[in-house]
């Protein structure tokens, strides 16, 4: 029996011409956070060892960039206004967009990624190496995202808005899945004493979330994720 995919149509959307001020204002610690987790062992340190020095160096630079970007409309969602307004139309994707769009799927796979070959490292040998997995894999990870950005072939980050109708819900889907699962697995590190039991149940709970989540996502059941139908103005965030 297959299930149904629930969708929307653009036309019983709601257009807008501009951009609210606190609509703005909502969308700028978003961009601050994709790019604070950009340097991988820095933001490891972070949630393992509390902050230092350095984390707050750098979150003062991203603070700087994003209040800049986001003061001459360079930050999706913090535009005057909306660019995207019609979702099957061949529109060039500007490069803010592909840029910013590149290091959220960074802060999206890379840690999720990394995360889990540590939880199955750990389960396999009974010990802990995540750090050095992030040492060893972090650089290679953004790099080749970074790559895939630069060519247009992750969601969102095409050289035109053409297919944003389904690619927005892939994005919004994976920012559902992983968001949870990486909120999971540091609560349970948190509570959970380090025995091999506990890794073995924080490896099975951080894929069982990322699972639901994403099945979830596919069948439109979370917000933003359903496929929006072309062929009516409509806003894209």
């Amino acid at each position: 029996m297959s299930l149904a995919i629930r969708v929307e149509y653009a036309a019983d959307r709601k257009i807008r011409a501009r951009n609210k001020t606190y609509y703005r204002f909502a969308h700028w610690p978003i961009w601050i956070w994709v790019f604070f987790l950009a340097p991988g062992p820095l933001t490891f340190d972070l949630f393992a060892h509390g902050g230092s020095t350095n984390n707050l160096i750098w979150l003062g630079i991203v603070l700087l960039g994003t209040a800049v970007a986001g003061c001459f409309g360079q930050l999706p969602g913090v535009e005057a206004r909306p660019y995207i307004l019609r979702f099957s139309e061949d529109k060039p994707n500007p490069l803010y967009r592909r840029v910013c769009y590149t290091f959220a799927w960074n802060a999206l796979v890379s840690f999720a990624l990394l995360n889990l070959a540590g939880l199955l490292a750990a389960c396999a040998s009974g010990r802990w190496e995540l750090r050095q997995i992030y040492d060893r894999w972090y650089l290679p990870v953004f790099g080749a995202i970074m790559l895939l950005g630069a060519a247009g072939l992750l969601p969102r980050v095409r050289r035109s808005t053409q297919g944003e109708g389904q690619e927005r819900r892939y994005f919004y889907g994976a920012v559902w899945a992983v968001t949870a699962a990486q909120t999971s697995l540091l609560l349970l590190w948190k509570l959970l004493p380090r025995t091999h039991f506990a890794d073995v149940l924080k490896t099975f709970i951080f894929i069982g979330v990322l699972g639901t989540l994403g099945f979830l996502a596919s069948l439109g059941i979370l917000p933003r994720t359903r496929p929006i139908l072309p062929g009516e103005l409509m806003v894209a965030d």
